[in-house]
């Protein structure tokens, strides 16, 4: 009987845009793989790459108490069912309900893989602030649970585990989930207007506000350059903009919204380079990686995360996050300097080939899963 891997995630379509290259190689290497997440219009896309898909009703704007023991309840009776050899939860809402499930299932080996600090310990607001104690206490705790290992994307997020407490010797970085080098590939220059790119949710951490105050300092009716959106509005995320915003943003500066791409190399295809306005940690922004892949060069904010990938005059200009000045200017000089978006674009490629391939992060989460299951701790792994 194959040894059973279950992913535990919020939504379908996250676990296809963000995880696939892990679940891939799972699959490849001799695991029946299967995915915990509230199943919506990507069941089909589970199925057809051979995993087996169990619908997990998740609230993931919700950090309520009751509504995370409704969760843990529902995955208990999953992990009881399936008996994986290891669980592996991703994001910070799955770590937490499949925490708490695994202790009342009897689920030995977990595998928590934080994608990012999340609005738990970067939103301001005063209400999520008013849990971040609460919330951070309880992932500590679980994190620190016995045979549970923490897969963090970028350094300043191991730090931040062992902060809570968790042993340097659990704690493994792996950076993002991988890039499909042989798909994404460099494309040509587009035609002028030159122009930039964001790719993501329409979230404030993500910068988005930050970035429309920053373009619409440059330009006139007809600006020199323009700016593209692509991404859809998160209803469940109280930090998301209102389409009815962006529809009046795009309309007062000339800023062409898309709305959800399904194909990425669509949107790199029209923009000379990317921008990130990130005001709080990432995991490792696979919206860049994807535009490196595709040899754009970046703007983008220096927070964890973002700078594993936007090295300042390597593959980026980086300015301070919540800073329109800055991001006006470092937008400004973007554009107008072809030779710099040429030398950090074929740089931002260079490094996805080196450190961020699919083929790469896959051979490192199997490497994992089998040092786990053969009882070892992991150490050649750990983010120490």
């Amino acid at each position: 009987m194959q040894q059973r891997i279950l992913f535990a995630v919020t939504e379908d379509w996250y676990f296809l845009s963000h995880r696939l290259p892990m679940a891939r190689a799972a699959r490849d290497a001799g695991f029946e793989v299967h995915v915990a997440t509230r199943l919506n219009e990507g069941e089909d896309a589970i199925r057809a790459e051979g995993f087996i898909p169990h619908h997990l009703p998740l609230k993931r704007g919700s950090f309520s108490p009751i509504d995370l023991v409704k969760s843990a309840f529902g995955l208990r009776a999953l992990l009881r069912e399936l008996q994986p050899a290891i669980l592996h939860n991703v994001a910070m809402k799955p770590i937490l309900v499949g925490g708490l499930a695994a202790l009342m299932s009897g689920q030995e080996r977990v595998v928590n893989g934080l994608t990012g600090r999340g609005a738990v310990f970067t939103d301001k607001d005063r209400r999520v602030q008013f849990t971040k104690p609460l919330i951070a206490g309880m992932l500590g705790w679980l994190l620190c649970r016995d045979r549970s290992w923490t897969v963090v994307q970028n350094p300043d997020d191991a730090k931040l585990v062992e902060d809570l407490g968790v042993a340097k010797d659990r704690i493994v970085l792996i950076p993002g989930s991988g890039v499909e080098t042989e798909t994404l590939v460099p494309l040509p220059v587009p035609p002028e207007p030159v122009t930039a790119a964001y790719v993501g949710r329409m979230l404030a951490i993500k910068g988005v506000p930050t970035l429309i105050e920053a373009y619409a300092t440059l330009g006139d009716p007809e600006p020199s350059f323009r700016l593209l959106l692509a991404g859809r509005c998160d209803p469940e995320n109280p930090g998301s903009l209102a389409p009815e915003q962006l529809t009046e943003f795009a309309s007062a500066f000339c800023i062409d919204w898309l709305g959800h791409v399904d194909d990425v190399r669509e949107v790199w295809k029209q923009a000379h380079f990317a921008v990130l306005a990130s005001s709080g940690g990432e995991g490792l922004p696979k919206s860049l990686l994807e535009a490196a892949a595709c040899g754009r060069p970046m703007v983008a904010t220096d927070v964890p995360g973002s700078r594993e990938i936007a090295i300042d005059g390597k593959t980026a200009i980086v300015v301070p996050p919540d800073d329109p000045p800055a991001l006006a200017a470092a937008l400004d000089r973007m554009a107008k300097d072809a030779d710099l978006r040429e030398r950090l674009g074929a740089n931002a490629r260079n490094l996805v080939e080196e450190k961020f391939s699919a083929d790469a992060i896959g051979q490192e989460i199997v490497a994992l899963y089998r040092d786990i299951l053969d009882g070892e701790n992991a150490n050649k792994r750990t983010a120490s």
